[in-house]
C-alpha cells in the first residue's frame, strides 16, 4: 500500500432525512471506489476514504450536522458531475477520538 493521496472536498453538501440517514453528495472523481470508509471525531472535518490510496477531506461539518454525523453507522455517498448522479456508495462512519487537522494532512502532503 502507497501513500494516501489527500484532497480537500471544495465544496459539498450533507443532507438528512427525517429517519436521520445522511448522505453527502460530492463531485464524482475517475477512479472507482474500493471499501470506502469515513472516520471522524464529531468535529468539523471528516475523512471518506474511497481507496485505500485516495482520501477527501470534507471540512467545516455544519454544527447541526454533526451530532447525527458521529452517531451514524453508515452514510450514503454520491459522486455528482454536471447534475448526473456518477455512483453511489455506502461508507461506513468509524469514529474517532481524533482525525488529524487539515494543517496537519497539509503538513505531510
Amino acid at each position: 500500500m502507497g501513500k494516501t493521496q489527500m484532497e480537500q472536498e471544495k465544496q459539498y453538501d450533507i443532507l438528512e432525512n427525517s429517519a436521520g440517514d445522511l448522505m453527502i453528495a460530492i463531485k464524482a472523481r475517475m477512479e472507482d471506489t474500493k471499501n470506502p470508509k469515513i472516520v471522524y471525531d464529531g468535529g468539523e472535518h471528516a475523512i471518506l476514504y474511497r481507496t485505500d490510496d485516495s482520501a477527501i477531506l470534507l471540512d467545516y461539518i455544519h454544527p447541526d450536522i454533526r451530532s447525527s454525523f458521529l452517531n451514524s453507522g453508515r452514510v450514503l455517498i454520491i459522486e455528482v458531475r454536471d447534475e448526473s448522479i456518477i455512483r453511489e456508495y455506502n461508507a461506513p462512519v468509524k469514529k474517532m477520538k481524533k482525525i488529524p487537522t487539515p494543517t496537519d494532512i497539509q503538513t505531510k502532503l
